[in-house]
C-alpha cells in the first residue's frame, strides 16, 4: 500500500514504528468454501496456504538477492516480474508485460488472462502490486496481496473449469509512487475494453500481523462474495476505512469501474473493538513492519493470509466459473447484535442485507420470537438486497422481562435469518446511562452512517481523545457531508445531557458573514448551528437538555455544508446522550 500525503478530508496516519512483536490470534482454521445453497453448484476449492507461503519465501530469496528489496524500477522488481511470469506461462496462461513509461520508475505490469469460452465482454479483473519500498522486502506490503493472486491463478488453470466469464489476472508496478501502473493501464483501454469489466477486485497487505479484515466498498454489491465468505467464517469485517485512495482499485473506481478487495491494515491502529473481535493487540498497529526492514517473511499471519486466499477462490468461482447459474441468494444482518430496553421505552437496530450471489431482490422483513408485551418493527418492512432497514424494538410497561433471542428472517426467493439478544428491564423508573454508541468513533464507522470518510484518523485534525474523530466540510470546495445516529433515549429519568466537544477551523477571513455551516439536529429538531464565525483554536465542549425526548426513539444528525471556496472544517468527537 503506498504512504499518501496529509490532504484536507482524506489524510491518513503516517507510519508507526513499533518493534515487532507476536500477535494473539487464532491459529490457522480449515476454510473450505461455506455450504450456502447458492453457491454448492460452483464448488470453490480450498487454496493451500502452504504453497501461498511458498511464493512469499521466493519473493524472499529475491529481494535477498538485489539489495534487500523489491521497489519498482529495481533489479529485484525486475526477478519478481520473471517469477510470477514464468509460473503463469508453466500453468498454461499467454502473459502480457505492458511498460508503465509514464512510471517514475519504469517497470512492467503484468497481465495474464483466463478465458475459456466465456464471451470477451465479459470480464472480472483481480489484481494486486507487485513492487515494495526500498526500505525492505515488502511481504505484506505486498508480496502477500501478489502470492495470493499467483497462487489462485495456478489453481484456476489446473482445475480448468468451465467458464461463464473471463477471469484477468493483473500484477501491478509503481503503485508505491501513486498508483503508477494501474493509472497506466487504465488509461490504455478504450471507453469500450473498460465497459468490459464488470468488477475489478484489490488484494493489498492481506497478512498483517495484527490485523483486522477489512474491506473495499464494504456494502457494494461487487463486495458480496468476499464479504459472504469472510462472514461465513464468523469474521464480521469491516470497511477499509484506512485504505481508501491509496491502493490500485481507486486507478479503476476513477474510471467508473465496480471495485471491491480484501486488506488488513497498515500503520493505522487496531481498536479494543476490533481487538475483542479478531484478536490481536489493541492500540497497536496492524502492521508493526509497515514499509520497514522488518517486513520480512517473519512478518506474515498465516491465519489471514489462509482466510484471503480462501476468499478470493470463492469469489473467482462466484462471479466467473459455471457449473450451472447460481441461484438468487442473499444475506441478512443486524447491527448491533444485541441491546437492551426498559419498560415503557424503545430501542432501534439495523439490518442490512447484500446479493450474495445472482441478481438482486425484493427482501420481505419479519421477526420471531418477541416475549409478550414487545413488538417488533421493521421500517421499511421490505427492501431490495442490499438495502437495509430500521428494527424497532418497543417493551409495553407490563412487558415480561428477562433476556430474549429474537429471530429476523428475510423473504425473498429463499429464507435467510440473523439473530438479535434483547434484555427487557425494570418495572418502568429510570434505566439511565449513555447511550451514543461508538461515541469516540474509535470503531471508525460502526453504529454512526453518513458521507464516508467523514469519520477518520488522519492526523490533519487531531482528535480531542483517541486516534478517531468526525471531520466534516475541509474541503474547500461546495459540498455537504452527514453523520447520523438512532438513538433510544429511556423514559423516567431525572436528567438528560447531550454532549459533543466541537472544534472549528476556517480559511475564511470574513468576520460577518457565515459562509459555511454546521447544523446539529435532534428528530426534526434543529438544536443548534455553528459557522466559519465560531472558529476557535482548540475543542469547545457543547451541551444540550434532551429531556423532551425521553422515551423516544430519534436520529441525532450532523451535517456540513461548504461553500465553493476557502476551507472550514467542523471536527467533532466525544459525543454522548447521559440520562440519570
Amino acid at each position: 500500500m503506498r504512504r499518501t500525503t496529509l490532504t484536507a478530508g482524506l489524510a491518513l496516519a503516517a507510519a508507526v514504528a513499533l518493534a515487532a512483536s507476536t500477535a494473539t490470534l487464532p491459529a490457522v482454521a480449515a476454510s473450505a468454501p461455506p455450504a450456502s445453497p447458492a453457491f454448492a453448484a460452483l464448488a470453490a476449492p480450498d487454496i493451500s496456504v502452504a504453497n501461498v507461503q511458498a511464493h512469499l519465501t521466493q519473493f524472499q530469496s529475491i529481494a535477498s538477492s538485489n539489495g534487500g528489496h523489491r521497489r519498482a524500477g529495481s533489479a529485484g522488481y525486475t526477478a519478481s516480474v520473471s517469477y510470477v511470469k514464468s509460473k503463469l506461462q508453466a500453468a498454461g496462461y499467454t502473459v502480457t508485460e505492458q511498460t508503465c513509461t509514464s512510471c517514475t520508475y519504469q517497470g512492467n505490469n503484468v497481465i495474464a488472462e483466463w478465458a475459456g469460452s466465456a464471451p470477451a465482454d465479459q470480464v472480472v479483473m483481480f489484481g494486486a502490486h507487485l513492487d515494495g519500498v526500498s526500505a525492505g522486502p515488502g511481504i505484506n506490503d505486498n508480496a502477500s496481496g501478489s502470492s495470493v493472486l499467483l497462487e489462485n491463478a495456478l489453481v484456476l488453470a489446473q482445475q480448468n473449469p468451465t467458464m461463464t466469464k473471463r477471469v484477468r489476472f493483473a500484477w501491478w508496478n509503481g503503485e508505491e509512487q501513486g498508483l503508477q501502473g494501474s493509472k497506466f493501464y487504465v488509461n490504455s483501454l478504450s471507453s469500450t475494453q473498460k465497459g468490459y469489466i464488470k468488477g475489478y477486485y484489490n488484494f493489498d497487505m492481506v497478512s498483517s500481523t495484527n490485523g483486522g479484515y477489512f474491506i473495499n466498498r464494504l456494502t457494494s454489491t461487487t463486495s458480496a462474495p468476499l464479504k459472504a465468505y469472510w462472514d461465513s467464517l464468523g469474521l464480521s469485517p469491516e470497511e477499509n476505512v484506512e485504505g481508501q485512495g491509496r491502493s490500485d482499485d481507486y486507478s479503476f473506481q476513477q474510471a467508473g469501474i465496480p471495485t471491491s478487495g480484501y486488506a488488513m491494515g497498515a500503520s493505522a491502529r487496531k481498536t479494543s473493538a476490533q481487538a475483542a473481535k479478531w484478536g490481536g493487540t489493541a492500540n497497536a498497529s496492524y502492521d508493526p513492519c509497515y514499509h520497514s526492514s522488518c517486513d520480512t517473511t517473519s512478518n506474515v499471519n498465516a491465519t489471514g493470509l489462509n482466510r484471503s486466499a480462501d476468499g478470493v477462490a470463492y469469489a473467482i468461482w462466484d462471479q466467473a466459473v459455471g457449473g450451472g447459474t447460481p441461484a438468487n441468494d442473499f444475506s441478512v444482518a443486524v447491527s448491533p447484535t444485541s441491546g437492551s430496553v426498559a419498560r415503557g421505552a424503545s430501542r432501534t437496530a439495523t439490518v442490512s442485507t447484500a446479493t450474495t450471489s445472482g441478481s438482486a431482490q425484493t427482501v420481505a422483513l419479519s421477526a420471531s420470537g418477541a416475549p409478550s408485551g414487545v413488538s417488533v418493527s421493521f421500517s421499511p418492512s421490505s427492501v431490495t438486497s442490499g438495502g437495509s432497514s430500521t428494527m424497532t424494538v418497543a417493551a409495553s410497561s407490563t412487558a415480561a422481562t428477562g433476556t430474549y433471542t429474537i429471530t429476523v428472517t428475510g423473504t425473498g426467493a429463499v429464507t435467510r435469518t440473523a439473530t438479535y439478544s434483547i434484555t427487557v428491564t425494570g418495572t418502568g423508573g429510570c434505566a439511565g446511562g449513555q447511550v451514543v454508541g461508538n461515541s469516540s468513533f474509535e470503531s471508525g464507522a460502526t453504529v454512526w452512517t453518513g458521507t464516508s470518510g467523514v469519520i477518520t484518523n488522519s492526523s490533519s485534525q487531531a482528535a480531542r481523545t483517541g486516534s478517531y474523530k468526525a471531520w466534516l466540510g475541509g474541503n474547500g470546495s461546495t459540498s455537504t457531508e452527514t453523520l447520523s445516529q438512532s438513538l433510544t433515549v429511556p423514559a423516567g429519568c431525572s436528567t438528560y445531557t447531550l454532549s459533543f466537544w466541537l472544534h472549528i477551523d476556517t480559511a475564511e477571513t470574513t468576520s460577518s458573514t457565515a459562509y459555511d455551516k454546521l447544523t446539529v439536529q435532534v428528530g426534526s429538531t434543529t438544536l443548534a448551528t455553528y459557522s466559519n464565525l465560531n472558529k476557535a483554536s482548540g475543542y469547545v465542549q457543547r451541551t444540550f437538555n434532551a429531556a423532551a425526548y425521553a422515551g423516544q426513539t430519534v436520529t441525532l444528525k450532523f451535517t456540513g455544508v461548504e461553500d465553493f471556496s476557502l476551507q472550514t472544517s467542523f471536527v467533532v468527537d466525544d459525543v454522548t446522550l447521559t440520562a440519570s
